[in-house]
C-alpha cells in the first residue's frame, strides 16, 4: 500500500474504533467503574499483579493519575495492595475476587450483546474476518 492509502486506512480505522468505543461506553451505568478503572482491572486480571508505576506506563497515564484510579479501586474492594515478596520496598496491585466478579459480569453482558449482533447482522465470513483482525488491532494498540 502507498503511504496515502495507509493514512486513509488509519483514519478510517480510528473513526470506526472511536464509534465502537462510544457505543460500548453508552452502556455505562452510574456507580460502575469508569473506563480507565475497568482498563486497569482488566489488565491486572489478564497479566497478574503489577506495580503502580508499571501500570501507569502500560496504560500511558501519569503516575499521579494511576494513583487516583488505584485508590478508587482499592476503596471499592476491587483491587488490593500488598508488598512484593522479592522486594519489600515495592507495592504490587492485584485484582480481588470482587474485581474479577465485576469484570466477568460486565464482560458477559457486553459479550452477549456483541455476540447477538454478530450472529444476526454478520455473515460467517465476516465474523471470521473480524476475529482474525483482533490480534492485529491489539498489536497496533501496543505499538502506538
Amino acid at each position: 500500500m502507498t503511504g496515502e492509502e495507509l493514512l486513509q486506512a488509519s483514519t478510517d480505522l480510528r473513526v470506526a474504533l472511536g464509534r465502537l468505543v462510544r457505543r460500548l461506553r453508552q452502556g455505562y451505568v452510574a456507580g460502575e467503574p469508569t473506563l480507565p478503572e475497568r482498563s486497569v482491572l482488566s489488565r491486572l486480571d489478564r497479566d497478574g499483579p503489577a506495580t503502580p508505576g508499571s501500570l501507569a506506563d502500560l496504560e500511558r497515564v501519569k503516575p499521579q493519575a494511576m494513583g487516583v484510579t488505584l485508590a478508587r479501586l482499592v476503596e471499592r474492594g476491587l483491587v488490593e495492595r500488598r508488598k512484593d515478596d522479592s522486594d519489600g520496598r515495592k507495592v504490587l496491585m492485584s485484582v480481588t475476587e470482587a474485581g474479577v466478579k465485576l469484570l466477568t459480569d460486565r464482560r458477559s453482558r457486553t459479550g452477549r450483546q456483541m455476540a447477538a449482533v454478530l450472529a444476526e447482522k454478520f455473515t460467517e465470513a465476516e465474523q471470521r474476518a473480524l476475529i482474525a483482525a483482533i490480534p492485529l488491532i491489539e498489536r497496533l494498540a501496543d505499538e502506538l
